[in-house]
């Protein structure tokens, strides 16, 4: 493991230019924003599974990694919408931290 999130982001845009080869035309924002809707719902579902609220009659085998495959698939979903903006994920996220901490030093936290 121990890859950095710029590595991380070159590893699905393969997977991207590998899917394109075969899907039946290239995602723009929109077909990300739906893959990503997609992919939030089936992280809740597992949530919902992992939490008890279907009433399933035996446990569900391997939900904590189900839960996980959802989470990498909502941030790839994720890093694929900011290709479509030409956004740098890395630095936005960066900066949105820097901006809740300051806002957290001006609350005295």
């Amino acid at each position: 493991m121990g890859k950095t999130f710029e590595e991380m982001q070159e590893m699905y845009r393969e997977v991207v230019r590998r899917f394109n080869k075969i899907e039946l035309r290239e995602w723009n924002a929109q077909g990300a924003m739906i893959e990503l809707s997609k992919q939030v719902g089936e992280l809740a579902k597992q949530v919902m599974i992992k939490e008890k609220y279907y009433a399933l009659t035996d446990e569900v085998p391997d939900v904590d990694e189900r839960l996980g495959n959802e989470m990498a698939d909502v941030i790839a979903q994720v890093m694929r919408l900011a290709d479509c903006y030409q956004i740098d994920l890395e630095r936005a996220f960066l900066s949105a931290r820097e901006d809740e901490n300051q806002y957290l030093i001006s609350r005295g936290v």
